[in-house]
């Protein structure tokens, strides 16, 4: 069983791994607790059962789930801004907004998904440790998971790009690609003012896998779902430039501004193989409404 320990401020996560009622399960795993108290819990809707809000004592429980028992209304700290799309004793995964930096630049350094989720599980005016793991651009939305514990991302980062089982986005991109779907192969440089471009092989170089496939085509512009084999910066934006079909708005590499308002680019699905348990975990965050509105049948 995995849990956290909280301040009062602070949620308690408990991972369900055998058949039981809600009730049973949180006698037995509060400790320290009277049952009128564990009860109150239920009965103040301080119980999550994965993102559902339960009261009902004989709720069944199926292993893989996450109890939550949430601080009282009044100790809880603010909203997030964002969707959490999974949360436990050791991770967090959320659906960051475009716009949003993962972590802090020397330009900014509080309004970051870092800073707020850091915020957001310490509580008020107290801190708690939270670990990068990896990171997306500012203006790419999507997939981004966190650490919540020293071990928890040794073990991450320790062996991350044989962890990561899939990656996949969605890239609305200008034009569309000479193929329905094809690969994408080269090797990336840097320049001084940090410009990704394809170059030659060779010392500094890092040879970039990406896959494409066309999911729906708009006027003048086309989405498609694209598949990571490696991580490199800027990937998708450069070999979308090579392709010659650009990410929308996406001025760096070869876009115009306009058409979404802005980079249509979104961290669709992760999968990883959780190093605590050797099974594969999924996460997903939905498409935006930009893209849902650009292309509508395809994404409803």
């Amino acid at each position: 069983m995995m849990k956290t320990t909280p301040k009062s401020s602070q949620s308690t996560v408990f991972q369900v791994e055998s058949p039981d009622t809600l009730l049973n399960f949180l006698l037995e795993h509060v400790k320290n607790k009277s049952r009128n108290t564990v009860k109150g819990f239920l009965s103040k809707r301080q119980v999550k059962v994965g993102s559902k809000t339960v009261t009902a004592f004989d709720y069944a429980l199926k292993p893989g789930q996450t109890v939550t028992i949430l601080p009282p209304a009044d100790q809880r700290a603010p909203k997030l801004p964002f969707p959490v799309i999974y949360e436990d004793a050791d991770l967090i995964v959320i659906d960051k907004p475009a716009g949003l930096l993962t972590v802090a630049t020397d330009r900014e350094r509080d309004k970051t998904a870092y800073r707020i989720l850091t915020d957001y599980l310490a509580g008020p005016g107290k801190e708690k440790p939270l670990f990068i793991v990896h990171r997306l651009d500012r203006d790419t939305s999507g997939v981004v998971l966190f650490a919540k514990n020293q071990e928890m991302k040794e073990a991450l980062q320790g062996d991350w790009e044989d962890l990561v089982d899939r990656r996949v986005y969605l890239a609305a991109v200008e034009g569309r690609p000479p193929e329905e779907r094809g690969t994408v192969k080269s090797f990336l440089r840097e320049t001084s003012t940090h410009l990704v471009y394809s170059g030659a092989p060779g010392n500094g170089a890092r040879e970039a896998v990406t896959h494409y496939e066309v999911l729906a085509r708009g006027t003048g512009c086309t989405l498609l779902s694209v598949a990571l084999d490696t991580g490199r910066k800027n990937q998708i934006r450069v070999h979308m430039q090579d392709l010659g079909c650009p990410v929308l708005g996406d001025k760096k590499y070869g876009g115009r501004a306009g058409d979404m308002g802005r980079l249509g680019l979104h961290a669709r699905e992760l999968a990883i193989t959780d190093p605590r348990t050797g099974k594969q975990a999924v996460y997903t965050a939905p498409a935006p409404k930009e893209f849902r509105k650009l292309f509508p049948e395809a994404l409803g």
